[in-house]
């Protein structure tokens, strides 16, 4: 894939969190449920188990943990199991959002723990 053709602008880091989703579905109801995300990035997060349909530029509060971030939905897809997986882009960028460091100082994800570091 060129560079041109990669739409991304950061890394991103697989991450599954159970969150709990508030917003408003496409047909303009309320609605609360749980999810979870499928890889995160420091500005945004692709969840997974959304059983609402969403139009890009909703906005979805996500609680995690004792966190409470806003989001804006920029993209949605059908997995034909009646479930999307949603992209999402922070609308306000909180420093480790998700109480785990996603990327060290230089912007590049963290070299993987070693079994005996884990183990600590």
């Amino acid at each position: 894939m060129s560079a041109k053709t990669n739409r991304r602008q950061q890394d991103r880091k697989q991450a599954v969190l159970p969150v709990r989703v508030r917003g408003t579905d496409a047909s303009g109801a309320s609605f609360e449920g749980l999810a979870h995300t499928l890889d995160l990035t420091p500005a945004g997060a692709r969840l997974g188990a959304i059983r609402h349909e969403l139009k890009a530029l909703d906005t979805l509060i996500i609680f995690y943990r004792q966190r409470r971030m806003e989001f804006s939905v920029v993209w949605t897809r059908l997995l034909g199991t009646g479930e999307y997986q949603v992209g999402l882009q922070a609308l306000s960028q909180a420093k480790e959002a998700w109480l785990i460091s996603l990327f060290n100082s230089s912007g590049q994800p963290p070299k993987a723990a070693s079994a005996t570091s884990a183990a600590v």
